[in-house]
């Protein structure tokens, strides 16, 4: 459910929530991937958006892909990153939202992108930069069905939700004390690597699909209080086993 079909008051009771959520970034320990996962989440929930989907820059120049909706959408992001060119990757260079109404209009501008974001049935997007001061973090992207823009009142909802991520990710006191942000951020892409080799683990050991095995992931991760990040690992290295996790986490229900 997109935030068009959501009631007036059902959506100001979710936006309350996914900021209390995030906000609770700023003052307590948090699992970083799990947030920006939230994020993405928040954004098809709340928005007239199909997908969404976040890059972080890992500070040598490059992006990667940290938390997305689906799969589909992973599948476009990586392509932006292989193909060089899109509007995440604008957003980020140019530190500047990108907005674009109709893809079929972007063509010329991204000759592989737009053709093969078309044909996996999306007709706009949008990608807000993740930014704070004079630094671009990474951006977070909504991808939907329908031509034309988003309402300016979520232009506002995305940007405030980029934002406030941005500053749990950044920490205002590591800002303060001159860390900047290469530990937390890498610590996060790091994260990502991971969890993908464990979400592999899974789908193969319980025959589920590389989704349904991240919710497992994650609903067990949760149940016991424990970062993605280290569940993941423990299940990579042997530490941890997959019967152990599926058999004492509730088994998603196949589609």
């Amino acid at each position: 459910m997109t935030g068009r079909a959501l009631s007036g008051t059902k959506r100001e009771s979710r936006l309350l929530r996914a900021f209390v959520q995030l906000a609770d970034t700023l003052v307590d320990d948090y699992d970083v991937v799990d947030v920006l996962h939230q994020l993405v989440e928040h954004c098809v929930q709340l928005l007239d958006a199909t997908a969404a989907g976040l890059m972080l820059s890992d500070q040598r120049g490059g992006l990667r892909v940290v938390a997305y909706s689906s799969a589909q959408t992973r599948m476009l992001e990586l392509f932006q990153l292989q193909a060089s060119e899109g509007p995440c990757l604008d957003c980020v260079h140019s530190g500047e939202p990108v907005l674009v109404a109709d893809l079929s209009t972007e063509v010329q501008r991204w000759p592989r992108f737009a053709p093969l974001a078309m044909e996996e049935g999306f007709a706009s997007v949008h990608a807000m930069p993740m930014r704070l001061r004079r630094e671009t973090i990474g951006t977070l992207n909504l991808f939907r069905r329908d031509t034309g823009l988003l309402s300016e009142e979520d232009l506002l909802v995305v940007r405030a939700l980029a934002d406030t991520a941005t500053i749990g990710i950044l920490q205002e006191r590591a800002i303060r004390r001159g860390e900047i942000v290469t530990e937390q951020l890498q610590t996060a892409l790091n994260s990502r690597v991971v969890i993908e080799q464990a979400k592999g683990v899974l789908a193969f050991a319980g025959n589920l699909e590389m989704e349904k095995a991240f919710q497992a992931l994650r609903e067990y991760s949760r149940n016991r209080g424990r970062r993605l990040a280290d569940v993941a690992r423990e299940l990579v290295v042997g530490e941890l086993r997959p019967d152990d996790l599926l058999s004492s986490s509730p088994r998603p229900t196949e589609a």
